[in-house]
């Protein structure tokens, strides 16, 4: 979701093939248009390969990567921004 956004911007900003990115990530282009559609997630050595093919910050695609993986365990919870905002506490601490 969060994640296939940001690729499929980085993909056609450099005018590349979903086939040519599946061939780098040594996965099949059916896959890669699933992770991309956010039909299905990434595997984070995926997204470090990506962040490196693309030439962009890792830590910006792993945060998207991040925020896909939290949102799809909270995004039915009534309670998700209260947690949220405990987990966002001890973290600092």
């Amino acid at each position: 979701m969060f994640l296939g956004k940001r690729i499929r911007e980085l993909r056609e900003e450099r005018e590349l093939l979903q086939r040519q990115l599946a061939a780098e990530l040594e996965i099949d282009t059916p896959m890669f248009s699933k992770i991309e559609r956010g039909d299905r997630k990434a595997k984070r050595e995926q997204v470090v390969k990506m962040a490196k093919l693309f030439e962009v910050d890792q830590e910006e695609l792993i945060s998207l990567w991040l925020a896909g993986q939290i949102y799809g365990i909270v995004k039915n919870e009534n309670e998700a921004l209260n947690a949220l905002e405990i987990v966002k506490q001890l973290y600092k601490d």
